[in-house]
């Protein structure tokens, strides 16, 4: 037997069960590559530098690449620290027989660490798919990942106790459950169907962990979902029943929770709400702005997000003579409107913003949200075909989408828009550096770029880049 290899049973196995790894440099999805008799293995839960006991939890001889969580650390990283939540812990998760929840994977690792690591993803990234090989001037590729804590008069906030930037703790205004079989309140481990009972969530804010959901039983719901503004305004619960659930079981855990919460089922597939008490959306302000979100729509989760992108959106668009009174802007994929408004103001009554949204929900928000604003057109609708049918000159866009980015087919239809500059929001630094190639085989260039921490303890990253055509 390899000396490096542990098993926990002596009957054969297609692939050991331990292994003894040192763990290299990161990479996008929140693990580190491994290797082993020259298989790649994505180790999570380890840091670049160190050794480690790895236990394998996706593996096979025909397999690609295998998956493994640190089970113990022999040799440990300067930045390693104590895990500030056990059911996140691989270490102690593993220690009692079962993998670590997801969400807070980076929750071992120094806080200045975590953005290098980040920073470094955002790098390769970039440089391995969409070639770029020169930064705006002034850019530190291993520091793309910028620290946020834009407290202030426009930031939305209220006052909580629980949310401290320096710890990476309390930022989360929304957040997402399962329930166990038991009827308990939990979190599915990573790639898992496994559901891990939780009874704190330190990344959530003081409105989600005041309302101590995990004291309630809730037999007859699958899913959880929470929204509790930073704002301090009416939280909502959203229950998503199991088939066969009766009335009066929603009822009766409605009636657990605080007398100032909205609560309202709803069906994960088709995003439907159902008002069972209160409100079935919630009152978020940013930018000096309040929104009315439905409670199936997009916000973002950390509470100081909205006030950062659109004061980074802004402050590019602004600075490049992109937007000013009169310009003509687009805002794609443009959710409730968060980033419609501030561009309603910029270009005031002589100008015009097209505000683009595909989900029903969140586009009915928007109307309801930008209504005193006729400079404003709200369509909805997919952003190809509105492009299509709305042929203009914009002077600026931008362009937010999903987590899958905006693809080829949309890419190529703003290029032949012809914009002046294209500010492009993205959660995901694959998607963003692809989509960022496709530009660049247009003659377009990245002239200005600037990232954000905005889910500390988790390997994930906003980014905000200035698109201008021309080299």
């Amino acid at each position: 037997m390899n000396p490096h290899t542990q098993t926990h049973s002596a009957a054969a196995t297609a692939a050991p069960t331990e292994l003894v790894l040192d763990v290299g440099p990161v990479a996008h999805g929140g693990h580190c590559v491994a290797r082993h008799e020259g298989r790649v293995i994505f180790v999570r839960h380890g840091i670049p530098g160190e050794k480690v006991l790895a236990r394998l939890t996706d593996a096979g001889e025909s397999a690609k690449f295998w998956r493994a969580d640190v089970v113990e650390v022999l040799d440990a990283s300067p930045d390693r620290v104590e895990h500030f939540w056990r059911p996140a812990d691989s270490l102690r998760a593993w220690a009692h027989g079962h993998p670590p929840v997801g969400g807070a994977e980076f929750g071992h690792i120094l806080l200045a660490r975590q953005r290098r690591l980040k920073s470094a993803v955002l790098a390769e990234q970039l440089q391995r798919l969409a070639a770029v090989e020169r930064l705006p001037e002034g850019l530190d590729l291993g520091n793309l990942v910028e620290a946020v804590d834009a407290s202030g008069p426009d930031s939305g906030q209220g006052t909580d106790p629980t949310y401290d930037a320096g710890t990476g703790l309390g930022w989360r205004t929304r957040a997402s459950f399962s329930v166990t079989p038991g009827g308990k309140l939990g979190m599915h481990a990573h790639r898992s169907d496994h559901i891990i009972p939780v009874r704190e969530m330190p990344l959530a804010s003081e409105g989600i962990n005041r309302l101590r959901l995990w004291d309630i039983d809730l037999t007859g719901i699958e899913r959880v979902e929470v929204a509790a503004p930073s704002n301090g305004s009416r939280p909502l619960v959203l229950l998503a029943p199991a088939p066969g659930t009766k009335p009066k079981r929603l009822s009766a855990i409605a009636a657990q929770l605080p007398d100032d919460v909205s609560v309202a089922t709803f069906d994960p597939l088709t995003g439907d709400v159902a008002q069972l008490r209160g409100r079935t959306w919630v009152q978020e302000t940013a930018a000096g702005h309040d929104y009315r979100v439905t409670g199936a729509g997009f916000w973002q989760i950390h509470r100081d997000a909205p006030g950062t992108l659109v004061g980074a959106v802004t402050e590019f668009l602004h600075a490049g003579g992109f937007l000013a009174p009169g310009s003509v802007v687009a805002d794609l994929y443009a959710g409730s409107g968060l980033f419609t408004a501030p561009l309603a103001d910029a270009v005031g009554e002589t100008g015009s913003v097209l505000s683009v949204e595909g989900a029903p929900g969140t586009s009915r928000d928007a109307r309801k949200n930008l209504h005193g604003a006729p400079q404003v057109e709200i369509e909805h609708g997919r952003v190809e075909r509105v492009l299509r049918q709305k042929p203009r000159k914009f002077d600026a866009i931008v362009l937010d989408p999903p987590r899958a980015g905006a693809g080829k087919p949309v890419v190529s239809q703003l290029i032949a828009a012809g914009p002046r500059a294209i500010a492009y929001v993205s959660c995901d630094p694959a998607s963003f550096a692809r989509d960022v190639g496709y530009f660049q085989q247009a003659g377009w260039s990245v002239a200005g770029l600037r990232a954000f921490d905005l889910y500390p303890h988790t390997h994930h990253l906003e980014t905000v880049a200035l698109l201008t055509p021309g080299r």
